[in-house]
Order: C-alpha cells, then structure tokens, then sequence
C-alpha cells in the first residue's frame, strides 16, 4: 500500500480539512504530519461546526485510525481543550487518537517569546498567530526541544529547565508577561495527554503500511508557507510540502502514491506577506464577505484576490500534484467576470515562474472570463454546472496539465462533488 497525500496549495485555508473528512471513508489511517495550533482545519456536517487544530479531521469517522506524526508540534493547554470540546460533542477519541512520542511540545514559554518577538518587529512583522509554533520549532532544530514522549519521564525537570532559558531571553525583549497565566492548564494538559496512546510512530506508519492499510496524510497551513518554498521569510517555521510528509511521518519518499492538491477557486492570505493578485476594492470585500474570509484559528479577516495560476503551477511542481481540487467555487457566484493571473509583469519584463523574491512592484497579468453569475450551492452534480464554471475549470486543468476531480460548492460536506 502506499501514503497518499492531501496538500493545501495557496496560502492556506484553502478548505483542507472538509476535503479530508469527505475522503477519509476509503482511508484506515488519517495522520498530521508537521506544524500546530496555527492550523484551523473547519468541517462542517449534519448542521454542525468543528475547528480542528493538531487532531487529523478523520475522526468524525469513528472506525479510522488517527495519528499527530512526529512532525507536529503540540500545545498540551489547547490540546485538552480541544479534546474537552470534542467530548461535549459526544465524540471520544480515546481509542482512535495515537500520538507520536517524537512530536515536540509547545510550551508557555514559547507562546511569550512568539508575543515578544513579533512586538519588538514593529512594521516588519511577519504576522504570526502567536501560538508559539516558531520558537518550538527553533527549540527542536537547536536540539533544546521537549517531547511528548518525555512526559513519561522527568518532564517537570527538564520543563524548568528550559523555561529558565527562555526567560533569561524574554528579559533581553523587555516583553511584559503573566507566567500564571500563560501556564494556566499545563498541568492538566500533560495530564490529558497521558491518557492517550503513546507511539513510535515511524515504526507505527510503516507497520500499518505492511498490513496492508490505506493511509491519508493530512497537510497543515499551504505550500506557498513552507519554510524552504514559500514566500520567505512570511512563512511558517515547517516543511508544508509533499516531501514533509515523510519526515514527519517516517516513510520512505517511494511510498508516496496520489498527491491530492486542494487550492480556492481564488486566493487569501492571512497577515503580512507579498500578495500579488490581492484585491483592495469593492470585488475584494465581496470575495471577503461572501467566503466568510475570517481566520478559524485567530479571526482575522483574510485578504481576497484573484487566482493566480503562477503561483500554483509553482505548488504543483514542487508537490508532484496528480489530483486537484477546488474548492470556494460558490463564492465567485456574484461576478460577471472572473480574473485569473497568468504572468507577473516586472522590471525586467514579463515571467511565468514563481521568483526567488515577490517585489512590491510586480503586476499581474490577468486574463479574463466571464462568470458563471448564479448560485451554485444547491448543485450536486458536475453535469449541473453551468458552462462558464466548467469553462473556468478546463483553462485551471489546460494551464497546469493536473485533473480538476473535486469541485466544493458550500461548506458542507454535502457540497463536494466528484467529477467523474
């Protein structure tokens, strides 16, 4: 059997974790395999709302096997909070959830140096979430780093012994902070944590894979955050790519098989970061208004633009996407034409490719179509689909040589429609 991947290729939010709620019926193993808290992950079903942050979305599939990879970094104090709201849902995953021994914990004092570090930017601030997803990450590559398998043992010596040093580099910020406050819930989350089934999850992934069982990786935040390929230094602190996966699962790159690539029939981006096709007028706080553009995570309002076809062809070379989807497709409903970005216009003249660096001056290349201008959330069939939407996906499938098989017309899971 093989791994097959789910990835988001924009700027996140792109709808990830509805899409792996709709697949994870022919998968027995849902896994996370990199970033934290910082990933929203909505599904909505049965006239019902969920936030996902670190729990794969394959757990309102009562039967699968969910695992956080080695790759993740976990918040204990949101972590049970998580679970507790789960639990008033009437949704137990105290037999389903496993939890690799090698993710890294995020602690209090990563959360006061995210805040402490992202205030004393000022105007060059990256936007972070301030869920402390950096500095565990900085904690981990500079070998300082707590794990959850070290709950097991002497966690409490080697939790003072590391929030010594992160005060002693919160001082150098001047940064004003509450200790009992941001270390409210710890205890108990480490506690919650314990209740759940520790693993080696590498030796765990490629058992399951030598049993013969199906496995979705599930991606957080989107390609263009990556730490290596997306637009530096705006980006997250983990590999969001397909190659991430493996790391943060432990697999072999040979057991990759599908690469799912799921990407908004526009684009958003949430905090600071080059943007190239983002709207500032009227047909932006439509996109906004009518996608409900408010982070899940955070709440902040996403800024909107066209889809921009240069960028995602970068995404899907870097991931070797064989399978799109789309989802959002609802939202352009309200246009009469519909932009997508080509090229970027330049100092130095017209380019196709994804640069090095994103300058403030570059222009868009639009082409224009017209829209589809009705509603599309009661269709639930592709052969319903008016010619200009069918028209929109074949120039999406023509430019980047990968099949459009999902369309998302809504937030339910009711509104995902597979092409044949």
């Amino acid at each position: 059997m093989s791994v097959d991947v789910l990835l988001g290729l924009q700027w996140g939010d792109e709808g990830k974790g509805k899409v792996v709620d709709v697949l994870t019926p022919k998968y027995d193993v849902i896994t996370r395999f990199q970033g934290g808290p910082n990933a929203g992950h909505t599904l909505e079903f049965e006239g019902k709302k969920f936030v996902l942050h670190n729990i794969p979305s394959g757990i309102f599939q009562g039967d699968k096997i969910n695992v956080i990879g080695n790759g993740v970094v976990l918040d204990p104090i949101i972590f049970k909070e998580e679970i507790d709201g789960l639990k008033k849902q009437g949704i137990d995953l105290s037999n389903n959830l496993f939890i690799s021994k090698k993710a890294h914990l995020i602690l209090p004092t990563h959360r006061i140096l995210d805040a402490a570090s992202e205030a004393a930017k000022g105007k060059t601030r990256i936007g972070s979430t301030l869920k402390g997803i950096g500095p565990a990450y900085m904690d981990k590559t500079g070998r300082n780093g707590i794990r959850v398998g070290d709950i097991l043992s002497g966690f409490d010596e080697k939790y003072t012994s590391l929030k010594e040093k992160h005060m002693t580099l919160i001082s150098m910020y001047g940064f004003d902070y509450n200790m009992e406050e941001y270390e409210k819930g710890l205890k108990e989350g480490i506690e919650t944590l314990k209740q759940f089934t520790l693993i080696n999850s590498e030796h765990e992934m490629n058992r399951y894979l030598r049993d013969g069982q199906s496995i979705l990786a599930e991606g957080a935040q989107g390609t263009l955050l990556d730490i290596d390929f997306g637009s530096y230094p705006y980006v997250t602190s983990s590999n969001t790519v397909c190659a991430g996966a493996c790391i943060g699962m432990g697999i072999s790159p040979r057991n990759i098989g599908e690469v799912y690539g799921i990407f908004k029939a526009y684009c958003t981006r949430v905090g600071s970061g080059p943007f190239p096709t983002e709207l500032f007028d009227e047909d932006g706080e439509k996109m906004r208004k009518n996608g409900n553009e408010f982070g899940s995570t955070t709440g902040r309002p996403r800024r909107c633009g066209w889809l921009d076809l240069v960028a995602l062809k970068y995404s899907v070379m870097i991931n070797g996407v064989t399978q799109l989807i789309m989802t959002k497709g609802d939202v352009l409903g309200c246009f009469e034409t519909i932009k997508i970005a080509t090229a970027y216009k330049t100092d130095v003249g017209i380019i196709n490719e994804f640069p090095f660096e994103l300058p403030e001056n570059l222009e868009p290349v639009y082409k224009e179509m017209p829209g589809w201008h009705c509603d599309l959330t009661n269709v639930r069939t592709e052969k319903d689909f008016p010619k200009e939407l069918k028209n929109y996906i074949k120039f999406i499938e023509d430019e980047l040589e990968v099949p459009v098989t999902i369309v998302s017309v809504g937030p339910d899971r009711e509104q995902i429609i597979v092409r044949k």
